[in-house]
């Protein structure tokens, strides 16, 4: 066996399985007596929006517009007139083409009626690409706010409570621009729990969360917003649609690809060739660095027998850990939480014989730079000694991307057009 070719095809398995094409089409829904109008945003749009069109009847009327990262749009994926547009705009912090491709799908949502239908396709990376400030055209202040949370160490989790609730279409607000049409939510989750709230922000479903758990999210990162929108938390006026309201009585919502179907997928694959796995979890959070140490240390364990696994055994997880960057706006490291999950592996396995990991996000996309993460081999130390790379410093720095270049130990696969969170195998043989 080549460990490292044997580990690239579990993610393999894993991002062609989470491909949106088969998943739509197990939850196509029924066509109205109205129209038929599509919108979304994230990395995954442009790739559901194609299948979509594909799978809708021919001889019925779509419209719509969804939102995808640059980048992202499938080469045959290009609209076809009188279907389904689709625009690119940044991300992870927010720009003008987010905020024309918002403009555009508020116009394809306006004057609908009950009988209309309103398909959603909303994947991971839908936050950023639908930037809607609470101050019409403010853009700067969502783009303070993005990249402040980014940096912040928060989860995801505890990122888009605040997302949700300082915004004129997360949360649900969305939705509430569609009605009184019946909106059915299709949604790629990358995130831990498969929360649609979560995905995105949720901009078409009712969210949960409230402004008191948003302000102490705020107090406890130290994130700085606009005093008025503080008062406005603190007051309640910037609650959310809430569930049970009556305005999403007709709405349906589904989970169309789940991380932990996607880390099955990779599982089958390994027991196919004889290795024996065992999965983590497809919900794990916290600080790379941190949760790189527990996953080398399980493999420490099983290349000795201590563990619940023995070599030939592979140790698969799922989730989004998080990396606490400098405010400096100087800062310049490079990489992920993929590559820095896998930078802090390398230094806490320092060498141990027989164990290889990877790390990548499902996306494509690690952080800064355009690898998906990195893998790591028994002599990573060694090899980048010998290239006068010094790993805890690059881990200090939060430089991995840079680290892993150096040492062409990058995964590289493009944009994937899909999107379940990160990816991380550990093989000990």
């Amino acid at each position: 066996m080549e460990p490292i070719p044997f580990l690239r095809g579990l993610f393999d398995a894993c991002v062609a399985h989470a491909q949106p094409g088969a998943a739509i089409a197990r939850h196509l829904p029924a066509p109205p007596k109205g129209r038929t109008v599509v919108i979304g945003a994230g990395k995954a749009s442009a790739a559901m929006a194609r299948a979509f069109d594909a799978l809708w009847p021919k001889d019925l009327p779509l419209t719509g517009v969804v939102v995808t990262r640059y980048g992202y749009v499938p080469a045959s994926a290009a609209p076809v007139p009188g279907r389904i547009a689709i625009r690119e705009a940044a991300h992870p912090v927010p720009d003008g083409s987010g905020m024309a491709a918002v403009a555009e799908i508020r116009e394809a949502v306006a004057s609908l009626s009950a009988d209309d239908l309103v398909v959603a396709l909303i994947s991971g990376g839908g936050s950023s690409l639908l930037p809607s400030p609470l101050r019409d055209g403010d853009l700067r202040a969502e783009q303070r706010l993005n990249d402040q949370l980014l940096r912040s160490g928060a989860s995801i989790r505890d990122m888009n409570v605040v997302r949700r609730h300082l915004s004129r279409l997360k949360g649900g607000r969305l939705a509430t621009l569609c009605h009184p049409a019946r909106v059915v939510t299709l949604a790629m989750s990358d995130v831990p729990g498969d929360r649609l709230e979560d995905i995105a922000s949720g901009p078409t479903v009712a969210d949960p969360s409230t402004c008191e758990q948003a302000l102490h999210i705020i107090e406890r990162y130290g994130i700085e917003v606009d005093g008025d929108e503080l008062q406005a938390l603190r007051t309640g006026a910037l609650e959310t649609p809430k569930p049970g309201a009556a305005g999403f009585s007709r709405d349906k919502a589904h989970v169309i690809a789940r991380p932990a179907s996607a880390l099955r997928a990779a599982a089958e694959l390994a027991l196919s060739q004889g290795v024996a796995c065992h999965v983590l979890g497809d919900a794990i959070e916290g600080e790379s660095r941190d949760v790189a140490v527990v996953h080398a240390g399980i493999a420490k364990a099983a290349r000795l027998g201590h563990a619940f696994c023995t070599p030939p055994c592979v140790i698969l997880s799922g989730g989004e850990t998080t990396v606490t960057l400098p405010r400096d706006p100087s800062f310049s490291g490079s990489g992920g939480r993929c590559s820095e999950f896998a930078l802090a592996a390398a230094l806490h396995l320092d060498g141990e014989p027989q164990v290889w990991a990877l790390a990548a996000d499902t996306d494509g996309i690690d952080g800064r730079g355009a690898a998906a993460g990195a893998f790591i081999t028994p002599s990573t130390l060694a090899d980048a000694r010998a290239l006068g790379l010094d790993a805890a410093r690059s881990l200090g720095e939060h430089d991995s991307g840079t680290f892993f270049q150096r040492l062409d130990a990058q995964v590289t696969s493009g944009p994937t057009h899909t999107n379940v969170n990160d990816f991380r195998a550990i093989l000990i043989l």
